[in-house]
């Protein structure tokens, strides 16, 4: 089992669950979930870290070498 993948893995899905929880965010002019709530620009931020998550992810799923 290749830990860098795995982890790889992981960080993509993140990255996706960031990006589209900040965009949804960013289109409904901000998100209240239980005590947190965001304005319209704020919520941007969860884009971001979603965005690096996601392309750090993908580029350790490319960047792993596979050895038997």
């Amino acid at each position: 089992m290749n830990l860098k993948r795995t982890f790889g893995a992981i960080l993509t899905i993140l990255g996706i669950v960031g990006v589209i929880w900040g965009a949804y965010a960013f289109l409904a002019g901000g998100d209240s979930v239980g005590n947190v709530s965001m304005n319209q620009f704020s919520s941007l931020v969860p884009f971001v870290v979603g965005l690096i998550f996601f392309f750090t992810g993908i580029s350790l799923i490319k960047g792993t070498k596979d050895t038997a």
